[in-house]
């Protein structure tokens, strides 16, 4: 059994698994209705592998060395992790960055990173006993915990603000969870859920409540030092919405690090929309906390938050990593959804997109050098928001069945 304890990131106070289930109690005491998330808990393993696994979370005695669970047999039985990271030679070639790579996490079980959040979680309410897992989401960690949970055979609740986009509200209700759309913003729907998961004794594993998101979502950077290996990377960019993500990107590589298998970590680049910047921003003004967005908006709807949950934690490992905030348009966000999907076959959704959306603005700003060993999560299928990259394509009418149609079709621009 890994054996581990609870850090607040805040105060510093250590607690054993069995004291506490998701927040530091003197931190969160603190907590105002509607703002970022206080008492953040961060799992510290007892002991960290000083050998290299094989980069397969699914597979036992691999990556399951890093993840705080009793035994391999906790994971439910469905494939997540392991996904590729391609090369892009094309967009290599374009950029004139040729060491340049993507993390294509578009390939996990509900197609998106929140996928091992899920995993995690979902493991430890089994071993907590629960038959009940709840989640406040945008759309993706619903989906990715309905998926998961029907893996698993327990009942997924998702609290979803009812804007989501229909693909994803499909995805979940199709995987059999109980789907609650909300009639307001993602920040609604997080109280909500909170509010349910006290009353009806259910397990939340909503982000940055849940200490155990950030340990699930760790393995994407275990997996991208792994791939890359004897070589490390030096920047990579994480499209953020509430700071969890790149949370356990920087875990991740600092559990490496601590167990002498990394020998530096590399510069964590937070990737926002402009209508949802409020860590990107809070990094390039140095700012001590972030400021809230009123009426948070974007074609990017992953990223789209009033108030980042995972804040504090966010800044903190941002800044310990020697990297920044960038600020993108949902235009910038919508054109780097075709580039993407033209030079590497990847199709991601706008949230997974504004990766390279981020790299774009960094390069052009002297963030990151051509020459960095630069890497893009790209967190998500496009084929979760069909009516996002329908915007940017067009698609002609039909033409008859004929060559002389076809040909004439072929010289329109």
């Amino acid at each position: 059994m890994a054996s581990f304890t609870f850090v607040c990131v805040e105060c510093g106070t250590a607690y054993a698994e069995a004291d506490v289930r998701y927040q530091c109690p003197t931190c969160a005491a603190l907590q105002e209705p509607g703002g970022v998330t206080r008492g953040v808990l961060r799992v510290e393993l007892a002991e960290l592998p000083h050998r290299w696994p094989s980069a397969r979370v699914h597979d036992p005695g691999s990556l399951v060395v890093f993840l705080p669970i009793a035994s391999p047999v906790s994971l439910p039985p469905c494939r997540v992790g392991d996904t590729p990271m391609l090369p892009v030679p094309a967009l290599r070639r374009e950029l004139g960055m040729p060491h340049l790579w993507l993390k294509d996490e578009t390939r996990n079980l509900s197609g998106s990173s929140k996928d091992r959040a899920s995993l995690l979680v979902v493991a430890k309410a089994l071993e907590y006993g629960h038959g009940t897992i709840a989640t406040a989401s945008t759309g993706n960690a619903a989906a990715a915990l309905a998926a998961v949970a029907a893996a698993a055979s327990v009942r997924a609740v998702v609290f979803v603000p009812a804007a989501a986009p229909p693909a994803k509200l499909v995805h979940m209700a199709t995987c059999g969870a109980r789907v609650v759309p909300v009639a307001g913003s993602y920040d609604d729907a997080f109280e909500l859920c909170l509010a349910a998961c006290e009353r009806f004794g259910w397990y939340n594993r909503s982000t940055a409540f849940n200490p155990f998101t950030i340990e699930g979502k760790k393995t994407a950077a275990i997996e991208i030092a792994a791939n890359l290996k004897p070589e490390q990377p030096d920047v990579v960019f994480v499209p953020t919405g509430d700071g969890v993500l790149i949370a356990g990107i920087a875990k991740g590589f600092d559990d490496l690090a601590r167990g002498g298998l990394l020998h530096r970590a590399p510069r964590l680049i937070a990737v926002q929309p402009e209508g949802s910047a409020a860590i990107a921003r809070a990094l390039r003004d140095d700012a001590p906390a972030v400021t809230p967005v009123a009426g948070a908006a974007s074609v990017a709807d992953s990223l789209v938050v009033n108030a980042p949950r995972n804040a504090i934690l966010a800044l903190k490992e941002v800044r310990a990593s020697g990297g920044t905030g960038v600020v993108v348009s949902d235009d910038a966000i919508l054109d780097a959804q075709g580039r993407l999907a033209r030079t590497t076959g990847v199709f991601a959704e706008p949230a997974a997109a504004a990766a390279l959306a981020g790299l774009l603005a960094a390069v052009a700003e002297g963030l990151v050098s051509r020459d960095d060993r630069a890497v893009l999560l790209v967190t998500g299928t496009g084929l979760k928001d069909i009516p996002a990259a329908a915007r940017h394509v067009r698609i002609p009418a039909a033409v008859p069945p004929d060559l002389d149609a076809v040909e004439r079709l072929l010289q329109m621009p």
